[in-house]
């Protein structure tokens, strides 16, 4: 397929910049009124204020031209906004999702498990980072043990798998959903006989063993907030709203679908499509099970070789909360947003109140620096084997003496007596074959540490942004343009001063 041509994107003329633009100054003085002068917090602000600079002329641009006709292009830079900016988010999407197939994931299959917790606990895991790592360390360390015990009875005793998690924070209707996407491999690697690492493939789960796990976790998950005294809600002393009784506000509402501000505060978010009668039916999808508040889901699965959808995968996994295409602004004023997926009771599209949905942009917005995409098992970042382990199947490279000892490991302890004692050496899984040699010759190369926008828009959506519009040519970097003083000369000259959010194609100098 013929790449496409770019397109600059003009930000200021979206519904979403339109809106934060218009009522950003509402909502602030809304939340400040309701806390008594408190305000959201300042990386909250600011998460807005910078998402109102990303592609404007004036913050800053990169020049680009094409040597054959001088054709010339002025690119702004971007906010790295995490949560409310959709084009940023859409970047770091392809950019982790493309650095996890290419480094990171092997080339073994691989099996989504994504848990769901209860309402209440969503509240408090959204700004306790170490809450939320503990209860992923309970569900990871479920499943990572689940493959173990079902290597050893497939006669594996000392395998291990491996898993990527995604903390998502949102649902469909942007409501504040914090809730675990892993992707495990599918089964165990274990060292062979000569220590090298080989992977061996399992059966996968039946239902009644995600029902056992889903209540292995709920148990393990009610033990670990008893142990922090957060068991009784009631009781305990909420951090949130110490810290910041505005946040704490945006963030109940937002879990529950409600609005927090304004004369409508307490009522659910209007719903187009939605039959009030329509029953409420649990899910019976297979490979899904629910205790307590706790849902766990493990039907998807992708085959080791098919990187492309493993690649889709991840962007899934990955995708910022809000997406552009998905919102409109009505003739009254509010926003319509569009779900991808209709709900069971027929509602097809979500309607707010502009303030609402900076509302809901501000619940969803993490604290700075703050990790969502965990590694485990094999793929933790000083595990034993993850060297050998993310380059398996990639390319055929011989192992260095340490390599093999690395791989190798001290001896495990022996299996003890378990359910495996009756598995026959003929029931154990086959190791996946060798690692084999890429037919392309370039398929061994390193892929590199951090992608390029082109790169990115290349491999994401088929555009060549770098190809001339022109004559069709090549165009390069220039320069990049950070001096206040120098960017306003420049745009003066160019007649773009006070125009900085429209797209700069420039002719023959």
């Amino acid at each position: 397929m013929l790449p496409g041509i770019y397109e600059p994107r003009s930000p200021a003329r979206t519904v979403l910049h339109q809106v934060v633009r218009t009522h950003l100054e509402r909502f602030l003085a809304e939340t400040a009124a309701a806390t008594e002068g408190a305000g959201v917090p300042r990386f909250i602000e600011r998460e807005f204020r910078d998402f109102l600079g990303c592609g404007a002329l004036d913050r800053g641009f990169a020049r680009v031209r094409c040597d054959a006709c001088r054709f010339e292009r002025l690119v702004p830079f971007s906010c790295k906004a995490r949560a409310v900016c959709p084009s940023c988010g859409g970047r770091r999407m392809a950019e982790q999702a493309a650095h996890l197939v290419e480094t990171t994931l092997p080339l073994v299959p691989v099996r989504q498990w994504v848990l769901t917790v209860p309402h209440r606990l969503r509240y408090r895991l959204a700004f306790d980072h170490a809450l939320c790592r503990a209860v992923l360390g309970v569900f990871i360390r479920a499943v990572l043990g689940w493959y173990r015990r079902r290597g050893r009875r497939g006669g594996v005793p000392d395998g291990q798998s491996g898993t990527v998690t995604v903390v998502q924070r949102f649902g469909s209707g942007l409501e504040l959903n914090v809730h675990f996407h892993a992707l495990s491999l599918d089964g165990v690697f274990a060292p062979g006989a000569d220590g090298t690492l080989r992977f061996h493939r399992l059966p996968p789960p039946s239902e009644a063993d995600v029902a056992r796990l889903v209540a292995t976790i709920a148990r393990r998950v009610e033990r670990l907030l008893v142990r922090r005294g957060l068991a009784n809600d009631a009781d305990a002393i909420d951090p949130l709203a110490a810290e910041s009784l505005a946040l704490a506000g945006l963030a109940s509402a937002a879990v529950q679908g409600r609005i927090a501000l304004g004369p409508r505060a307490g009522a659910r978010v209007e719903r187009l499509g939605a039959d009030p009668d329509a029953p409420w039916v649990e899910s019976s999808q297979p490979l899904q099970a629910r205790c307590e508040g706790f849902d766990l889901h493990g039907a998807v699965t992708v085959a080791g070789e098919d990187r492309e959808r493993l690649e889709q995968l991840c962007r899934y996994l990955l995708r910022p909360p809000i997406a552009q295409e998905r919102l409109a602004l009505r003739s009254d004023g509010t926003v319509l947003v569009t779900l991808k997926t209709p709900w069971r009771d027929g509602t097809t599209h979500l309607c707010f109140e502009p303030v609402t949905l900076l509302e809901r942009l501000a619940a969803l917005t993490p604290r700075p620096r703050i990790n969502v995409v965990l590694y485990h098992g094999v793929l933790a970042p000083r595990a034993r084997w993850r060297a050998a382990a993310v380059a398996y199947g990639r390319a055929e490279a011989p192992a260095t003496s340490n390599d093999a000892a690395l791989i190798a490991g001290p001896a495990g302890p022996a299996a003890g007596p378990s359910a495996a004692a009756d598995v026959s050496a003929a029931t154990a899984p086959e190791p996946e074959p060798a690692s084999p040699q890429p037919s392309d010759p370039a398929a061994g190369a390193a892929p590199p540490r951090r992608w390029r926008w082109a790169e990115l828009l290349q491999r994401v959506f088929a555009v060549d942004v770098l190809a001339c519009p022109s004559c069709g040519g090549r165009m390069r970097l220039i320069a990049t343009i950070e001096d206040p003083r120098v960017v306003r000369r420049i745009l003066t000259h160019l007649g773009l001063a006070g125009d900085e959010h429209r797209p700069a194609d420039l002719a023959d100098p």
